[in-house]
């Protein structure tokens, strides 16, 4: 196997090199596995899949090429004169199980006529979509038979003796039948999403090509490669295709929007991109979060990664604006937000499988916030109990493991939003996952209750005077949300079109007997919870600190 030219991916080097020191002759490719390769190779090369790269680059001189997946059944790439000598008149069959068979009998019969000193035939095997055949959740007899002489294709030393390879491809790790994805004899290589040099190469080599699309996106397509980071090369050409048919060329001011529509259609229901239309002048009060939060987004600019939580947990009763805090967040920060959405799957294993893919797309992006609301509910237990104990503290795990890891640090900003932090396992919570828990509250005064209900309604097109009418300007309470008073303000709005009365009238009327949407020991027990977890005695108001200092 020769040596790969120096700019080949870091991961297929990492594959060469591992085979040439005869470690290992099995490769389990995960990740990206399903998006074009081979951009930069040959001038204009437009790029082929994982399965011709692979020939291309890793197994250029092999002589036999074997591919098998399920739709397609066992394909012959490469030597089919050799092969038929041994194969005759037989056709391959197509089912999982008798083509493993039958690839282990062909592998057999090689390694049989090198041991008797005949001629030796370099044999490559690649397993597509092998998650399809030898699935985790697949436990039947014939999945077993299949992973398990897949699995001896490495251990086996009649076979690992001679110049056999495979190479198994699986989006996700987590899907395969974990004799595969167990067998520490199969070494386990992920595929990243195209790195910025790699995407710059892509959009040069088109543009070179004649794309309209490219045509006004400057000279700098170093820049324009950084915004679309975290997006596949299959994705980006069917952007750039799209533009060319409609003759419309992408501007640089676009590229963020184009970049959230392409990762939410690669990761359907996984995750949403918070649009960048507020900024932290949009947040009523709270000016020590603010002012904390503006310093953090300074140091980020600047590159002072070490001095940047690696993690924020807002906690505070329902209705508090936590989701609120984020998308204005989104729009002060210049950053890709990105919310964690419906990841929870009911297959085995599909849950782990959409956790690696948003783990790897968010590494991809450079620069983000991952906003998890309810973390109570989404980020699992350690010793969870119930009906699934073991998905959840598998999917725990994976968050613990990520949220720690340093490398992250100043790149990935993790926000969890709960309003019971106390069901937040204590791991999950330390110094080094999350480093600074601020909690939101609700008004503290009748006066801080009246200027977010005027802060709220101008967001709504809705003009209320500076202070409220004197006739019951003491009837308007405390301990208001943000949540509660946008949706009284819809309701007064209603009424006031269906009874033809003015706004001020309908709140007067909601606030002489005012029915709270949650009760009062509700919000003070979340607010006592908020309070002691809270790190920074600052973002506390006067009024709400003694009810939860003493932690």
């Amino acid at each position: 196997m020769p040596n790969p030219p120096v700019a080949l991916p870091t991961w297929v080097q990492s594959v060469v090199d591992l085979y040439n020191s005869q470690a290992h002759n099995q490769f389990i490719l995960t990740g990206n596995v399903n998006d074009r390769f081979g951009s930069g190779i040959e001038p204009g090369a437009g790029g082929c899949s994982l399965a011709e790269y692979l020939q291309q680059t890793v197994v250029p001189r092999y002589e036999v090429v074997l591919r098998y997946d399920l739709g397609n059944g066992l394909r012959i790439d490469r030597g089919g004169q050799i092969f038929s000598q041994w194969l005759g008149a037989e056709t391959p069959p197509r089912n999982a199980r008798p083509a493993i068979e039958f690839i282990t009998a062909y592998l057999r019969y090689c390694a049989n006529l090198a041991g008797l000193g005949q001629t030796r035939v370099k044999v490559a095997v690649i397993l597509n979509d092998a998650d399809l055949f030898m699935h985790g959740d697949d436990r039947g007899a014939e999945a077993n038979a299949a992973a398990f002489l897949v699995r001896e294709w490495s251990r086996d030393p009649g076979l690992t003796r001679h110049d056999l390879v495979s190479f198994i491809l699986a989006e996700n790790l987590t899907e395969l039948h974990p004799l595969v994805r167990q067998n520490t004899q199969a070494a386990r290589v992920e595929i990243p999403l195209p790195t910025p040099p790699e995407i710059e190469l892509w959009l040069a080599q088109s543009r070179g090509a004649g794309a309209l699309a490219l045509a006004e996106l400057g000279s700098d397509l170093g820049s324009v490669a950084e915004a679309l980071s975290g997006t596949t090369l299959n994705a980006l050409d069917r952007m750039v295709r799209l533009a060319d048919h409609r003759k419309l060329p992408l501007k640089a001011e676009e590229l963020g929007r184009f970049k959230a529509e392409i990762i939410e259609r690669e990761c359907p229901g996984l995750v949403e991109f918070l649009p960048p239309k507020l900024t932290l002048n949009n947040l009523h009060g709270q000016e020590a979060l603010k002012t904390h939060l503006r310093q953090n987004l300074a140091l980020w600019q600047a590159r002072r990664l070490d001095l940047i939580p690696q993690g924020y947990l807002l906690c505070g009763p329902v209705g508090t604006g936590k989701t609120y805090v984020v998308k204005c967040l989104a729009g002060e920060a210049g950053v890709p937000v990105v919310v964690l959405k419906n990841f929870r799957d009911k297959w085995f294993g599909s849950t782990e499988g959409n956790l690696e893919k948003i783990f790897r797309t968010l590494r991809a992006l450079g620069r983000c916030c991952v906003f998890i609301d309810e973390a109570d509910q989404s980020l699992g237990k350690r010793d969870p109990g119930g009906t699934e104990p073991g998905v959840s503290g598998r999917i725990y795990a994976m968050f613990a493991q990520e949220m720690s890891d340093p490398a992250n640090r100043g790149r990935i900003l993790w926000i969890l939003a709960t309003s019971r932090p106390d069901l937040v396992e204590v791991d999950l919570k330390r110094p080094g996952r999350i480093d600074v828990k601020i909690p939101l509250f609700p008004t503290a005064t009748s006066e801080e209750s009246w200027a977010m209900i005027r802060g709220v309604g101008k967001g709504r097109g809705v003009e209320l005077p500076e202070n409220p009418p004197e006739t019951w300007a003491t009837k308007v309470p405390d301990l208001m949300t943000a949540g509660e008073i946008d949706a009284l303000l819809t309701q007064i709005q209603r009424e006031a079109v269906a009874g033809k009365t003015s706004l001020l009238d309908a709140l007067g009327r909601r606030f002489t007997h005012y029915l709270r949407p949650v009760g009062e020991a509700v919000l003070w027990e979340q607010t006592r919870l908020a309070v002691a977890e809270c790190s920074d005695a600052d973002f506390i108001p006067e009024r709400f600190r003694a009810i939860g200092m003493a932690k």
